[in-house]
């Protein structure tokens, strides 16, 4: 009886809540790149090492999904919009706007939604 109460008091019930929520690990973002997490809608990026920005994969030309991160930028399929991996900002048309920034958590090798 001693252990049941034990392994209920939340430690298995933590680590399932934040394994649910985490969205990639630090490993998974190559420096100076990012992913694309198109079920969750969001790009994460790092522009430099240890730096990680999250932005909605949503282009803000036509709604498209954004489909990779090459070259420093956030590259839509749909029209040729580009976007900056550091900020969002829009590089290269025809998007009229930046990506919405998203929030994230980095803690140790996880990033998970803030």
């Amino acid at each position: 009886p001693s252990a049941q109460p034990g392994g209920v008091g939340g430690g298995a019930g933590t680590g399932s809540g934040s394994a649910g929520g985490k969205l990639a690990a630090t490993a998974d973002v190559p420096v100076g790149g990012g992913v694309v997490l198109a079920d969750a809608q969001l790009v994460i990026t790092q522009p430099k090492a240890g730096t990680f920005k999250a932005f909605s994969a949503i282009c803000t030309h036509q709604g498209c999904t954004v489909s990779a991160v090459e070259n420093g930028t956030i590259n839509c399929p749909c029209h040729g919009s580009e976007f900056a991996i550091a900020d969002g900002a829009v590089v290269a048309g025809p998007a009229p706007k930046p990506l919405p920034a998203k929030s994230i958590k980095v803690s140790g090798g996880s990033i998970t939604a803030a």
